[in-house]
């Protein structure tokens, strides 16, 4: 049966990319700070960048800023990117960056927002409050989460970094890498994956170690100086898959989107030539 990580690989395939266009309309961008203007400047990046992509992912605050307009066109964004699969022949999937975390009937209502109301296939997710809060999202495995592991802002490590003993641990382990293990441990449904920064490019090694299957959304590459092929040593899997590389800024604010793009997945490319010939 499909998940959600398995529509992901044949993107990748489809594509030859493991590029993740992130859309964000930052109100410096656009020429009015209107939701429709956002909606404009989203979609304009989806059209150019559909052939590069191996996913979108569109950051939900920068739309509910505008409040019931700015939803509207959250939502017309993503019907944009289904209309670029559908032109395509090739489904390309929706991460929704909205890094919910709440419980019980809360969370179910925010699954059903992120999925039947909005279209998304995957949303970023906070583990904080246990299996119980994100138990709603993986319900259906078609459909994904990215839990947050080791987030790429500099102070991600005040919490992320802490010394924790699991129940019935053998030895004290950073706090991302016991998420990396729970994530291994809940993905019975094959549909959980982690967010790792690039910038931090030890610990994305060594959450690949602890979660050696799991694909990993990796921001920082670009506009937060994470380099590129050092991020790809540390996250790919054996495979040379494994690892979403997310850019927001450096593509949309190109002069050539696509070409921004282009690039990128060509980068990429070369690398695995190099590190996974024969």
């Amino acid at each position: 049966m499909e998940t959600f990580f398995s529509f992901l690989e044949r993107r990748v395939d489809d594509c030859s990319s493991l590029v993740c266009v992130g859309l964000d309309p930052h109100a410096s961008d656009l020429p009015s700070p209107t939701a429709e203007a956002a909606r404009a400047f989203c979609v304009n990046v989806v059209k150019q960048t559909a052939r590069y992509a191996a996913a979108f992912k569109p950051n939900a605050a920068f739309f509910e800023v505008f409040g019931a307009r700015g939803w509207t066109a959250l939502r017309q964004v993503i019907e944009a990117v289904a209309e670029e699969s559908a032109r395509k022949g090739s489904m390309i999937p929706v991460i929704l960056d909205a890094k919910r975390g709440d419980i019980a009937s809360t969370a179910a209502a925010y699954a059903r927002s992120a999925f039947e109301k909005l279209g998304a296939h995957a949303i970023t997710l906070n583990p904080y409050l246990g299996r119980d809060s994100i138990e709603p999202f993986i319900q259906d495995q078609e459909k994904g989460v990215f839990l947050l592991c080791k987030t790429s802002n500099p102070s991600g490590g005040d919490l992320q970094d802490l010394m924790v003993t699991p129940a019935g641990g053998a030895q004290a382990l950073p706090l991302h890498l016991h998420v990396a293990q729970l994530a291994q441990q809940w993905n019975t449904r094959k549909n959980i994956g982690l967010v790792v920064g690039a910038t931090h490019p030890e610990a994305l090694s060594r959450v690949r170690a602890a979660a050696p299957d799991l694909w990993f959304l990796s921001p920082g590459v670009g506009a937060q100086g994470a380099e590129l092929e050092t991020a790809l040593k540390a996250g790919l899997r054996p495979d040379g898959k494994g690892m979403l590389v997310n850019v927001s800024r450096t593509i949309a604010r190109a002069t050539d989107p696509a070409s921004a793009a282009a690039d990128l997945r060509d980068e990429i490319l070369s690398f695995k030539r190099q590190s996974y010939a024969g």
